[in-house]
């Protein structure tokens, strides 16, 4: 500080400051699969009750089906925020924090309200699994609205099907009847037991030999 004092009195010139880091984006969808990853490792062992390795799973999975989207919901989403910090913060944080505990004490010992340390990570579980549920709705929304749309389109401009097989075309339009089935054999075929109809009187002239008279 005093030597800048002196530089300026001397009109010397002051060392530039050092630059100050840009603040990081939002971790990459490597990053949250690496995380994710993590935290499966850390409840794929015997020594987790089963309960919570299928709830930890099937937070997992959810952000797993969720990562390829998030990026949809825009840089701000507290949703999409929701996602990623389930992957990196919420989730192994929660797992963490029972694994620390010896099993014997985590199992047994009333910690809150009468609920085990186990049991309190269950309801942390089911929280996140219910969070993830709400994240990953909103990320396919747009694209189900996308395919509501297009069917109403599709209705407007083509008419819609019926249970009773006429095609509407549009307002005011007298509906297409719906055609009978066609018969298994073709429109020809015959029905079983019925006989063929009789078909023209064959000419006698025509189909007898010549005599030798005629010759």
């Amino acid at each position: 500080m005093f030597g800048d004092f002196l530089a300026r009195m001397g009109g010397g010139r002051r060392d530039p400051e050092p630059a100050v880091p840009a603040p990081s984006g939002p971790p990459s969808a490597e990053t949250l699969l690496a995380a994710l990853e993590a935290t499966e490792a850390l409840v794929t062992t015997d020594s987790v009750p089963s309960p919570v390795t299928a709830r930890v799973l099937r937070v997992t999975q959810t952000v797993r089906d969720t990562i390829p989207r998030l990026d949809d919901l825009g840089a701000g989403s507290a949703t999409a925020y929701n996602g990623m910090a389930t992957a990196t913060d919420y989730l192994p944080d929660a797992v963490n924090g029972y694994l620390r505990l010896p099993r014997r004490f985590a199992d047994t010992r009333p910690v809150d309200a009468g609920r085990t340390p186990l049991m309190v990570l269950v309801d942390q579980l089911d929280l996140l699994g219910a969070t993830m549920d709400r994240v990953f709705d909103a990320v396919h929304r747009d694209d189900a609205n996308a395919l509501v749309a297009h069917g109403r389109f599709l209705a407007e401009k083509f008419g819609r099907g019926t249970s009773t097989g006429e095609l509407r075309i549009g307002e005011g339009e007298t509906a297409l009847p719906a055609q009978p089935p066609m018969p298994e054999n073709g429109p020809a075929a015959a029905e079983p037991g019925a006989k063929a109809a009789p078909g023209p009187a064959a000419d006698p002239e025509r189909l007898s030999p010549p005599s030798s008279l005629d010759l």
